[in-house]
C-alpha cells in the first residue's frame, strides 16, 4: 500500500529547477517543469550523484557529478532509455507537494 508524504511548498521550487528533498528519511529529487512537479530518487544511478542538484533542461536533469542525463518524467537515461531511475507519483494540494511511496 501506497503512502501520500508531503515534501514541501510548491513555491520553493521554481519553474524550471530541482530540489532535494526528503521523505520518510529518502532523498528525492523534485523537479518543477513548467509547473508541472516529477520525483525520481536522489542517487544517480552512474555513480550517486545528487540528481535534485543536478542542472534540469527541459524535462532532461543533468547530473552534476558525471554528466548523465535522465528524463524527470520517466526516469529513462537520454543515452540508453532502457537504463531507468525510480520514480515516484507527484500530487498537489493547495500549494503542498506530495509524493507516494511504496
Amino acid at each position: 500500500m501506497s503512502r501520500r508524504v508531503f515534501v514541501g511548498q510548491a513555491a520553493d521550487v521554481p519553474v524550471g529547477e530541482g530540489r532535494v528533498v526528503e521523505a520518510e528519511g529518502k532523498a528525492l529529487a523534485l523537479f518543477n517543469v513548467d509547473g508541472a512537479f516529477y520525483a525520481l530518487d536522489n542517487a544517480c544511478a552512474h555513480r550517486g550523484g545528487p540528481l535534485g542538484e543536478g542542472d534540469l533542461d527541459g524535462t532532461m536533469v543533468v547530473c552534476p557529478w558525471h554528466a548523465w542525463r535522465w528524463d524527470v518524467k520517466t526516469g529513462a537515461n537520454a543515452n540508453n532509455p532502457a537504463v531507468k531511475m525510480p520514480c515516484f507519483p507527484v500530487s498537489m494540494d493547495d500549494g503542498r507537494v506530495f509524493v507516494e511511496l511504496a
